[in-house]
């Protein structure tokens, strides 16, 4: 077996490849850019070596710097991971050529199958049902509206070599083709060094299936089931399941089948996933091999019980696959979630920052999964992809999975910059999510003017209520313990507060019931709220309500507590019915008018502006181009206006919130 490994790749998936290699008694090196320095990945690996400045082109995908640092440390093979480098031919071939071994598919495959437009044709000419497009070069925007226009509104624009949804636009029409295809060739230049473009028809109301297939350098290859990735927001995944709660057994097997024969015709070996788009009446129709680790690789791994990372690097040591396809069974069901450094309040856009709080919740053995790469006090950089973690739950049942889930989520604490923690609780609460009837169009169908925070039934408004009121009378016992008070002017609170929460105020009376005990009368009804598992400071109040478990993150504000849980967060205010009176007289403070100004809605680069101080700009016209996570977003005008100023310019790195322009 291998003596040491290096992973050309950072983040989550670093730290996933080391954990298995340590299992595996391989010793690992880790490379890092300057923005890296720090990371999780690194101070995992036996060695890091530096490899160049933040931006990934000039470093985790410069091939020149990472064979410089297989030189420097002797290491035997590389896995190259998901991204950067992974999906490269000329990669795996500079490795071939120093005699390094790459943990990953043959050359030929890579290239074969690695390239959308090239893979698409040899899935047609094997029989493989595609979906209709145009896998020719497109020459520039209007070339791509023609071909648009004849393959039939509404297309997909894709590049050639991505992935995770970057460079990938639908367009419904000829001007949306053009706009798409520039901002998708730009991104894709950006990302993958490889600008080509191709365009296919969309389906609509279409299912994300994708089967995980392993094959070894022997001829033999299998099928590990499939993945559900239709949870997906501007294409890229968000929750991911395996099984699919679609699929009959019929359909899987002749999916499963189908991903084989494929596999064999290019002599694939290694893991790899072929994607397909399934419609209504499970039709389905190839979408695109991708040759590496895929990133939710951990919902098999739950199911099937066999380490993918393990079998890649015990494949590209030579040898055979110690599973056949009959030794394949799926048990129960497992859900990831990918935490994003993207705030669902602000339309999902990127946030970056110091991670002041990250306190995942415990790991229990199969149930409850977390792949990361960062840590507390770690920071979240502009220059690479958003996602923070992976929170992986398995059951049983699908019904057992997902509240396995839920209970993860609420367990999970993270401060310091914008995330979707509230977005995923949302989700597993979704009675279409639970029933199972999604596809790809889920988040815009369900969130369409997007996600303002889950609401809060009655009777979990009360529940919560009751927990505040319990704190707050923890709270205010504690204050009246304070040393120095003088002889019978002790403070004693008492038992009737008022709870403010949401416009509502309700009447409550809290009484100790010893031993972390409290009764709390509210609406008529008497509560026990358990408090054992928190003390005063705690952010997570694991409580139980009438015995039923409900963990609640919780922040002080004046004059009671920010509360979160299952996507919902309330402020939640407990005064004396006296104060609460007076607190109903306040005038509420507005915030700042805005209203004719662009601010940047995240961190991020300015790429280009698209006016000039005097222009008059229509509703929907792009102003600007603000670039972060790897990503380019396009701002546009809210309304009718005439531009009176501009405060930034191409080049500049603004702040969130930064004004980029002004309107009179």
């Amino acid at each position: 077996m291998f003596k040491k490994i290096l992973i050309a790749n950072r983040g989550e998936i670093a730290c996933r490849v080391i954990k298995t290699a340590r299992k595996m008694g391989i010793a690992t090196v880790a490379v890092y850019s300057d923005a890296d320095r720090d990371a999780l990945h690194v101070q995992m690996a036996d060695e890091a070596v530096h490899i160049g400045p933040p931006p990934a082109n000039q470093s985790y995908i410069v091939i020149d710097k990472i064979m410089e640092a297989i030189r420097q440390t002797g290491a035997e093979a590389v896995h190259p991971g998901y991204g950067f480098l992974s999906e490269r031919a000329e990669f795996a071939e500079a490795l071939a050529a120093a005699n390094v071994a790459f943990i990953g598919p043959p050359v030929g495959a890579i290239e074969a199958m690695g390239d959308k437009i090239t893979s698409k044709k040899l899935a047609a000419e094997a029989g493989v049902s595609t979906v209709p497009g145009y896998m020719g070069l497109i020459d520039d925007a209007e070339h791509a509206a023609k071909i648009a226009g004849e393959v039939g509104y509404p297309v997909m624009i894709k590049a050639s070599a991505g992935g995770g949804g970057k460079g990938m636009r639908i367009a419904w029409n000829d001007d949306e083709a053009r706009e798409g295809f520039a901002l998708s060739k730009s991104e894709a230049a950006n990302s993958f060094g490889d600008d080509r473009i191709f365009i296919e028809k969309f389906v609509t109301q279409p299912r994300h299936i994708e089967i995980q297939v392993l094959g070894d350098k022997h001829g033999n290859c299998i099928y590990l089931g499939e993945r559900e990735c239709s949870i997906q927001r501007r294409n890229q995944k968000v929750i991911e399941e395996a099984p699919s709660p679609f699929l009959d057994e019929a359909t899987r097997k002749a999916m499963g089948e189908q991903s084989v024969a494929l596999a064999k015709a290019v002599d694939y070996c290694s893991a790899g996933t072929v994607e397909f788009i399934v419609d209504g009446d499970r039709n389905f129709y190839f979408l695109e091999m991708n040759t590496r680790l895929q990133v939710e690789h951990p919902v098999t791994e739950l199911i099937t019980g066999v380490d993918l990372v393990e079998q890649m690097i015990r494949v590209a040591y030579g040898e055979h696959l110690e599973i056949q396809q009959d030794d394949v069974k799926l048990d129960g069901w497992a859900i990831e979630s990918r935490l994003y450094a993207e705030d669902p309040f602000r339309n999902f856009l990127p946030s970056i920052g110091r991670l002041t709080r990250y306190r995942p919740p415990q790991e229990i053995e199969r149930r409850v999964r977390n792949d990361t790469g960062v840590y507390e006090g770690g920071e979240i950089s502009r220059f690479y992809d958003p996602m923070i973690a992976k929170l992986c739950s398995w059951g049983a049942t699908r019904e057992a999975a997902i509240e396995e889930m839920r209970g993860a989520l609420d367990r999970f604490e993270v401060d310091g910059i914008g995330h979707n923690l509230p977005f995923l609780s949302a989700v597993m609460d979704h009675p279409r999510f639970v029933s199972g009837n999604i596809t790809t169009a889920f988040i815009e169908e369900e969130y369409p003017e997007g996600f303002e925070g889950a609401a809060l039934a009655d009777t979990d408004a009360t529940r919560l209520s009751a927990v505040a009121a319990a704190c707050h009378l923890v709270r205010q016992r504690r204050a009246g313990q304070v040393s120095g008070a003088m002889e019978g002017r002790e403070y004693k609170p008492g038992a009737d507060w008022v709870v403010q929460m949401s416009g509502d105020s309700r009447p409550v009376t809290v009484t100790d019931a010893g031993d972390w005990l409290f009764k709390v009368t509210i609406d008529g009804a008497t509560l026990t709220i358990d408090l054992t598992k928190w003390r005063p400071g705690d952010v997570m109040i694991d409580a139980a309500v009438d015995g039923v478990p409900m963990p609640l993150k919780v922040t002080r504000i004046t004059d009671g507590y920010r509360i979160a849980w299952r996507g919902a967060s309330r402020k939640v205010f407990i005064r004396s019915p006296r104060v609460a009176e007076l607190a109903a007289l306040m005038p509420e403070k507005l915030p700042p008018d805005t209203s004719k100004m662009l601010l940047c809605p995240m961190p991020g680069l300015v790429m280009s502006i698209a006016v000039a101080e005097g222009d008059e700009v229509q509703e929907g016209q792009a102003l600007c181009t603000v670039e972060a996570m790897k990503m380019e977003n396009v701002l546009r005008a809210e309304r009718k206006g005439v531009v009176s100023a501009i405060k930034a310019e191409p080049g500049d790195s603004l702040a969130v919130d930064a004004v980029i322009m002004e309107f009179e």
